[in-house]
């Protein structure tokens, strides 16, 4: 038995220590947002947070969340997150998604990269691109990614 936070709740979960968070959160769980993609933290579909930081679920193990905070795309896009709020609202604007497989873990990298920032900062287009860098969109809409991150930075200034 693991106890997990998992966007501010806790979850006891009976499977193995080494399990995925990934598996937990969707077969466990019942949380389908965060998406299986390779299976080998490659293409950033499978992206949480932990306390914050922007991770690949698909190889981070149970054991590694404990006593720690798992925050998923179901939470940051639900309204009560400033910042996603802000990067929800700009992929919208955008038109970002086209497929759409692998926009909740381009949303949680790109709240993540936000989040991080120095209030008001706004980052270059380097910066986001870098921070960007482990999510792969197979619909290859990485110019509106670009300008959606930035936008959502300006709308947080």
């Amino acid at each position: 038995m693991s106890k997990l936070n998992v966007n501010g709740r806790e979850h006891t979960v009976d499977t193995d220590p080494g399990t995925p968070i990934l598996w937990a959160l969707r077969d466990t769980l019942g949380m389908t947002g965060t998406k299986f993609g390779c299976g080998a933290a490659l293409c950033g579909a499978c992206t949480v947070h932990l306390d914050g930081q922007a991770i690949r679920s698909c190889v981070t193990p149970i054991a590694a969340a404990e006593g720690k905070k798992i925050t998923t795309i179901e939470a940051v896009t639900d309204g009560h997150d400033r910042v996603g709020a802000a990067v929800h609202a700009a992929w919208v604007k955008h038109d970002v998604a086209q497929c759409g497989y692998c926009q909740s873990g381009q949303i949680m990298s790109a709240t993540a990269f936000l989040k991080s920032l120095p209030r008001g900062k706004q980052p270059s287009a380097a910066e986001i691109d870098s921070a960007m860098a482990g999510n792969i969109c197979r619909c290859g809409t990485y110019a509106r990614i670009r300008a959606a991150v930035a936008d959502a930075a300006r709308a947080l200034a």
